[in-house]
């Protein structure tokens, strides 16, 4: 197995006896990934190092999972707490409801921490209610939420966009009226409806990344493909990359959720397998650098 250094940009923990995640502690739920029982436990940071023990994984940033709305900045100072005692995470991204009007006050709570870095939100909107993750479609377009999210802005926050392709062209609005912040589309776009909207999805990307403020995380193939291959992802991670270059993406696990799915060195040997062919430098670049310089680490 090829021993590229690499950064891993988007992982998660969950510690279910000392914290509060409603989509975890509330029982299982329909969602947009299928059944979830099986990580329906515990996660921390041992098990996802344990899990990574066959990769030579320099660093990591780990994304918001959903934990207590009441203290979303619990998450962050529990994280940092993980940070100083064993080095991971190097990055955290923290969540906010950007709508909300007092939510400076909630980003200089995060802020207190060393490892914080930006924002999630999910935006993802769908017909399907198991598919969605907000309770209206084009939130973005309000005055609250982009008032929010000029606040990202003043304290040089990134955001993590989460979202479908059908929601590509609202965000590539948002992208041009705001070309100081910089955004990190998660997921690959997060294509969970089958091959028939794989056209439509290429299309969104191709429009997304004509803002050069937005870059591409390739992970979270798993959710819309659960007994994925190789070939069966690869069109994917080429079309992101054909979209987006070599200098705005990374290559990112979604572990434990693509736990679901496969190993987490399946996951890395999968990408490693598509880029056989690239250059030393241009797979530096997807497996290490831009995670680096994207997350400030």
């Amino acid at each position: 197995m090829e021993d590229l250094p690499i950064i891993d940009p988007h992982f998660h923990l969950w510690d279910l006896e000392n914290g509060y995640y409603p989509w975890l502690s509330d029982g299982v739920k329909p969602s947009a990934f299928g059944d979830y029982t099986a990580i329906n436990k515990t996660y921390l940071i041992d098990d996802f190092l344990t899990d990574a023990k066959g990769q030579n994984l320099v660093k990591a940033v780990h994304l918001d999972v959903g934990y207590d709305p009441a203290d979303p900045a619990g998450e962050t100072r529990w994280l940092q707490g993980i940070a100083d005692r064993h080095g991971f995470p190097h990055g955290i991204v923290g969540y906010a409801d950007l709508r909300k009007p007092d939510v400076g006050r909630l980003l200089d709570e995060h802020g207190q921490y060393a490892n914080f870095r930006g924002i999630r939100q999910s935006m993802n909107f769908h017909t399907d209610p198991a598919k969605t993750y907000l309770t209206e479609a084009e939130v973005s377009r309000t005055p609250e939420w982009r008032r929010g999210f000029r606040e990202l802005a003043r304290r040089g926050l990134s955001f993590d966009l989460q979202l479908y392709y059908w929601q590509m062209e609202e965000f590539l609005d948002l992208a041009r009226e705001f070309p100081d912040i910089q955004i990190i589309l998660n997921h690959t776009g997060m294509q969970v409806d089958g091959p028939d909207h794989f056209e439509g999805w290429r299309s969104g990307m191709k429009a997304l990344s004509q803002a050069p403020n937005v870059a591409c995380k390739i992970s979270g193939l798993g959710m819309g493909d659960w007994t994925w291959t190789v070939d069966s992802i690869r069109p994917y991670v080429e079309e992101a990359i054909n979209a987006f270059g070599t200098d705005r993406c990374m290559f990112a696990s979604n572990f434990p959720v693509d736990k679901l799915f496969s190993t987490y060195d399946a996951i890395w040997s999968a990408f490693k397998a598509i880029t056989a062919s690239f250059s030393s430098d241009e797979r530096h670049k997807l497996f290490y650098e831009n995670a680096e310089r994207f997350y400030r680490l």
